[in-house]
């Protein structure tokens, strides 16, 4: 097979160039959708970022066996990206497994019980990973081994797919349907809107898309976001370095709050990073304003009216099922290849309220709201017909958001016990990025931030901890006065 260019380089900011390639096969080559068209184009060159951190070391040799007997396997795993007349398509080629597996030289030594220093270690490695791409002469995927002991595993996966070939669900399903013992998604809930009967909910639909398409050619033109210290001045931020943080809380914690309020796991942790941007800005705006940089605890800093947007992201699969490889592989697969996502934009009530209910109420009340729209499968749909429909909105949101459901029960990969499980991006236009996963009895606040504008993403990690504290706290007192009625 011959190929031109190079495995790694440094960020591109033009769109997909054309190559040539020598064909392995004679199949039917297939047009890349527009959705994967879309993640080449300068402000939306993403990268999706899975970290999982195993029970142990993690053997090269038998890594890439098995790797390239399952993952490669799939068709986006082993096509390149090529030019045609004009048009890009999926071309079948032979895949080296050594230029897609990276095993770099780590001092065992060096980081020897200092846990602190091997997760920085990781830290720093990752945040390097997104200063580069992956060169279009080869599928658009590679991983990286580290086999350093730290604070929750003994060895770390990177897995570092470009977005064209699929979304982190996707992602997700194809790796979990590798996993030694098939794992279960929890039961996706039913969510037609409140009150919507059958006359009514046609109308309802009809007329909340209608205001939703509306809000966002106002969003694209006029209304933009308010600056904040989570917000670049400049047009973009699509180009610069991100550091990818992880806070970790219980998941029973999580499912407390929910069974109490009768919400969602979704509703909560949206309330949980309203309340926690809430906080972290109430402080920068304090730090700001104080002559000696500390904001006093209880003082009110936010300014009035502060908009501030997140891009909601929504999986629109008509299954969340995790299929078997051998299912996943197929050509129209169940499982739905590729990008099957669309998006909303959901406005953040950025205030400090007395009682954190009030900020789950919120969360609710505008889940619900979006949930009786069909805002998401018209901008898929748009996607499709027209590219700069999409983009357009990309850069004018604070924020992205997404939540990628995670298996319930252990898993081990490769005969390796998985401990954890990470999603995340970087290339994208926005200097905060939130992705909620869960995997077994926990749950995960996985943070895309642009150091530059985010210096102290830990800082914000506390403010989400505390928030969900106080949630719970808020719950057990309620619950605590109801048993002595």
């Amino acid at each position: 097979m011959e190929l031109e260019g190079t495995r790694l380089g440094s960020r591109n900011h033009g769109g997909l160039k054309e190559i040539k390639v020598r064909k392995e096969t004679e199949e039917e080559e297939e047009p890349l959708s527009p959705m994967a068209r879309m993640f080449h184009e300068p402000q939306s060159n993403v990268y999706c970022i899975g970290i999982m951190g195993f029970k142990s070391p993690i053997d090269p040799q038998i890594f890439k066996a098995n790797w390239l007997h399952t993952v490669v396997k799939h068709p986006r795993f082993s096509s390149v990206q090529v030019a045609d007349g004009g048009e890009m398509k999926w071309v079948k080629t032979k895949v080296d497994i050594d230029n897609h597996v990276i095993v770099p030289m780590v001092d065992q030594d060096q980081y020897h019980m200092d846990m602190a220093a091997s997760d920085k270690f990781v830290q720093d490695y990752v945040a390097n990973l997104t200063k580069t791409q992956i060169s279009t002469s080869i599928p658009m995927w590679d991983c990286h081994i580290l086999n350093l002991k730290t604070s929750d595993a003994e060895s770390t996966l990177i897995i570092r797919v470009h977005h064209s070939l699929g979304d982190g669900t996707f992602l997700t399903s194809l790796i979990l349907s590798c996993s030694d013992t098939l794992p279960s998604y929890p039961a996706k809930r039913e969510s037609a809107p409140a009150g919507a009967g059958w006359f009514w909910s046609p109308l309802m639909l009809t007329w909340n898309t209608f205001v939703d398409i509306w809000m966002c050619v106002a969003t694209a033109y006029f209304l933009k976001d308010t600056e904040t210290p989570l917000k670049a001045a400049s047009s973009s931020v699509a180009f610069t370095c991100r550091r990818i943080v992880r806070r970790t809380f219980c998941l029973d914690d999580v499912k407390l709050v929910k069974n109490a309020t009768n919400t969602t796991v979704n509703d909560v942790m949206l309330a949980v990073t309203q309340a926690g941007l809430s906080r972290y800005l109430n402080r920068k705006y304090g730090e700001a304003k104080s002559d000696n940089g500390e904001a006093r605890e209880l003082e009110n800093y936010l300014p009035l009216h502060t908009r501030l947007t997140a891009t909601l992201f929504i999986n629109i699969r008509s299954s969340r099922q995790i299929y078997t490889l051998e299912e996943i592989v197929k050509k129209k697969s169940k499982a739905e290849w590729g990008n099957k996502i669309g998006y909303v934009l959901f406005p953040f009530k950025i205030a400090l309220k007395d009682n954190p209910l009030d900020y789950l109420k919120d969360a609710k009340s505008t889940m619900d709201r979006k949930k009786a729209t069909l805002e998401a499968k018209f901008r898929m749909f748009m996607a499709k017909e027209n590219n700069y429909w999409q983009l357009a909105s990309f850069p004018l949101t604070t924020m992205w958001f997404s939540n990628v459901a995670g298996p319930q029960e252990q898993i081990s990969l490769f005969d390796n016990q998985v401990t954890s499980i990470s999603m995340s991006l970087y290339g994208q236009p926005v200097a905060l990025t939130i992705h909620i996963i869960n995997y077994e009895k926990k749950i995960s606040m996985v943070l895309s931030v642009d150091d530059n504008i985010i210096p102290d993403p830990y800082e914000l990690c506390d403010d989400f901890e505390e928030a969900l504290k106080l949630l719970k706290a808020s719950i057990l007192k309620k619950l605590s006065n109801s048993s002595r009625l």
